[in-house]
């Protein structure tokens, strides 16, 4: 959300409707995780995390921080998927092979986003056409 504050500020709201939609997303795989853990038997833990980076130089920065936070998570996913592996926990094999697949996608969306906002440049123009086609993303629980 601190991504979506940071486009809305810069009267951004095309790229701010992305991140907004992008947050649904991620608090869906976040319930997808809470409601596998309680349907395990086990007790999901919560704890504190850091304030996000709320200041960027550009909208091009914005999605390369999204990346590399998508490649934490994918590194997260792979670490857990490495227990699951250990432990021949197939249940949880099989439940976090989703989430791998959706790091796939979700690292090759960062990608292309990057790599047309750095054919834009400065094209003022352009990047308003691409900031409206954002404009209509929405996002529609799987």
């Amino acid at each position: 959300m601190a991504m979506a504050a940071y486009c809305d500020n810069g009267s951004y709201e095309g790229f701010a409707n992305f991140y907004i939609q992008q947050a649904k997303e991620e608090r869906f795989h976040g319930q997808k995780i809470y409601d596998y853990i309680n349907d395990r038997g086990e007790k999901a833990v919560f704890s504190a995390i850091s304030a996000p980076k709320s200041d960027f130089k550009n909208i091009l920065e914005t999605f390369e921080d999204g990346l590399a936070q998508e490649q934490d998570v994918t590194r997260r996913f792979y670490n857990l998927s490495e227990l699951a592996n250990k432990d021949k926990d197939y249940a949880t094999i099989s439940f976090l092979n989703w989430f791998l697949d959706e790091q796939v996608e979700e690292e090759s969306m960062f990608e292309t986003h990057i790599d047309y906002l750095k054919r834009i440049g400065d094209d003022s123009n352009t990047l308003y056409l691409y900031e409206k086609e954002l404009a209509a993303r929405t996002f529609n629980e799987e």
